[in-house]
Parts: structure tokens; sequence; C-alpha cells
């Protein structure tokens, strides 16, 4: 998490408070239309729709583009699941795809994975490191698919000059509370297409027809969720978006002191990404997976197989094929046997066990997060106070 909420949200949400109705108003005078008009802008796209979580924004963006049964989605197995539940819960089936030592999507796997069922790619940008855009579309346009960006752990990051999630047909964003932007919980998504942000705004709102000044357009209304936020919450969202420009800016500052450092010492390799010149993360990669055990035992190490939300073979209802209800189970609709286990994605899970990521902060001055890599990140640090230093400045 990078910009903790604070007083100026306390006093937007009492703004918020003070004007009497708590419900979403449209309009000049809506908060939450404004933030989405500022967020749209922000991202470089048309439109932006505020929703309740990025669980339900991906999901959303599943109806969109009319996934439905008999359909395959293609599916990072570095994510979190909601990643891979979206094209379920829109009754699809997710296929695997193995990542590379980016962390994200393998373009090679990936258009190995495309069948004649396949109707879309749900790329992911886990820990800030975005995927390889540019051989993505090509695979999409190249097969006539969709493309769903799940920016949820890369708000605001760029990629090649533009804003990762502002690059396939949608793009869907996370608020929560360890993600870039925060108001504990909440989601965006962002398109250019006008049929399908009607088709969100549908989605999102079950009384959408019964709005003033909705006009569906060729879409008629369909049966759906609610899941519009709260004047509160679109106000807390305007104070959180104009954090998040100097919050990225000190992410990126931060993670060429700390390469630097490295570099310099030697003796250990950062993971290849997919725009140097942007990078906000630091990941480290090493030869087996006990170096990377070894190397995880400093304080702001964390070997990413001990994540054990984002890894696949621990998605239990995915794994087991397992719904609410088993008449409403979309591995049941597949035209081919689809199905899971340690072997589907190996490769994801070897390249796991062997990578560590390492804390940046955007509240750090640049000489303390240089002292964080000499004293801690480097392969040659030994165990010392600064370790416990550390670990008191990152709790404070």
């Amino acid at each position: 998490m990078m910009a903790k909420p604070g007083f100026r949200e306390w006093l937007a949400a009492g703004q918020a408070i003070r004007g009497g109705n708590l419900l979403r108003l449209e309009g000049p005078r809506g908060l939450t239309t404004r933030f989405e008009r500022d967020f749209a802008r922000y991202m470089g796209s048309e439109h932006a729709l505020t929703v309740t979580s990025g669980t339900v924004a991906l999901h959303a963006a599943m109806t969109a583009i009319g996934v439905g049964p008999g359909d395959e989605v293609l599916v990072p197995a570095y994510t979190w699941i909601a990643s891979a539940a979206a094209p379920a819960l829109a009754g699809a089936v997710p296929v695997l795809v193995d990542i590379d030592e980016t962390l994200t999507m393998d373009p090679r796997d990936l258009e190995r994975k495309i069948t004649p069922y396949t109707k879309a790619i749900l790329p992911v940008h886990m820990v800030n490191a975005p995927c390889d855009m540019d051989a993505i579309m090509e695979i999409a346009r190249r097969h006539g698919l969709a493309v769903v960006e799940d920016a949820c752990q890369a708000v605001g990051i760029d990629y090649k000059g533009r804003k990762l999630g502002s690059i396939g047909d949608i793009g869907v964003y996370s608020f929560n509370h360890y993600k870039n932007m925060t108001i504990g919980e909440g989601g965006a998504l962002v398109t250019n297409d006008a049929h399908l942000f009607a088709r969100l705004m549908n989605f999102h709102d079950l009384g959408i027809w019964a709005r003033d000044g909705y006009e569906a357009g060729n879409e008629p209304a369909f049966l759906a969720s609610h899941s519009r936020v709260t004047e509160v919450q679109g106000a807390m969202l305007g104070v959180q978006l104009s954090r998040l420009p100097k919050s990225v800016a000190r992410l990126k500052a931060a993670r060429k002191v700390v390469q630097e450092v490295l570099q310099s010492a030697g003796g250990i390799r950062i993971s290849p990404h997919n725009d140097p010149e942007n990078a906000a993360t630091v990941t480290v990669i090493f030869d087996t997976e006990q170096e990377a055990r070894d190397y995880a035992r400093r304080p702001g190490v964390h070997c990413l197989y001990d994540n054990s939300k984002h890894v696949y073979t621990n998605w239990d209802p995915i794994m087991n094929h397992r719904t609410a209800h088993p008449a409403l189970n979309p591995w049941a609709w597949a035209h081919r046997p689809i199905t899971y286990d340690a072997e589907t994605c190996a490769k994801t899970l070897a390249i796991m066990r062997r990578t560590c990521r390492l804390h940046l902060s955007p509240t750090w001055p640049a000489p303390v997060m240089k002292f964080m890599a000499k004293a801690v990140y480097r392969p040659n640090s030994p165990a010392s106070p600064a370790y416990r230093l550390v670990e008191l400045a990152r709790g404070a």
C-alpha cells in the first residue's frame, strides 16, 4: 500500500456527508462522477466507472465483453484468484497461462494456449510489473480476441507512455487496503468503447433502466448485479487520485536507488522488466529455491511462493471446479475437459519459488532507501542491528 488515507480524505468524506445525500449523484455536483471524470483523464481513457471492488470490476468486464458458456479466457497462473474467478462467474472457463521471469503472462505460452473456443485474454500486471502489452495486443488482434487488463496491483503505473489498464478493451483497478490507491475497498474500470461502457453501467446498477438520463442506445438493459459506490467513497477516491502521481514518482525513484546498490554490489540478479524506464518494483531471481528462501529471511524481503493466495494450486474452488450451485458450473459447459494440477503451469511455480520481492517505500527519502538497500538488500550484507532499525521503520 502506498498512500494511506489521512486528514484530506477525512475532510472529503465530511463534505460528502454534509451534502445530505450519500447516494452517488449524477451530473457535475456528484463527487463520484467528478472522480470518474478525473480518473478517466489521468488514465487516458474516454470512460471510467467506479464499483465496490476490483473483483466486481473483473466480473463486470467479463460480462461486458460477452463471455459465457463454452468460452475460454486466458489467465496467468500467478495472480489473485479473482482474475480466474471472473470468467467462471460469467459462465466461461479460465485457462491458465505460464508467466515468465518478468512475473507476467508469457506471450509464447499465451499463444500456445489459444483454441477455437478462446474468447478473451486477461493479462495481469502483478506487483506493479507490466505485462508485455505490445506482444499481447498483437496476438489478440491476430486472433480476434478481447483484452481485459487486470491492473488492480498497478494503479497509476506507466508502460511505454501509456497508463496500464488503458491499452486493452477494458482496464480494471482495485482500491483495497494493499493497492496504490486505497479507500479500504473499491474498484474501477476504464474503456474507450461506448458500447462496452453501457454494458458496464448496466452491470453495476440493476435499476439502470429507470435512472433519469440513461440512454441504452442499442444495448437493452439486462439482469445484473448492484455495486454502486457512495458519495463518501467517491470523495475519498478523488483525494487519493491527487496523491497518486507523486507516490508513483517516489516509487520509481526508490526502485532506481535499490537497483544501483544491487548492481554495484553484484552477486544478485534483478528480474527482467517489460519497461525498465518506468520500473516501480524490484524483484530478484535466484538459481535455486533454497537461495531465495535464505535471502527472504531479511526484513522487507518476501519469497513470492510464500504468499499462498497467489499460488494457483491453492485456489481450491478453481482447482476443483466448485461453484455455489452444481447446475451453474461453467466447466460442465466447456467444449473440452479443462483440469488443473501442479503440472499445468509448473514453470510458474518454479519461478515463484526462486523469486523474492523487495519492499520499496514512496514515503522514505532516498538516503533512507539507500541505507536499507546497502544494509539489508545487498547479498553480502551481514546480519546487524541495521536489520532491526529497518523493521522498526517499516512498522512505524
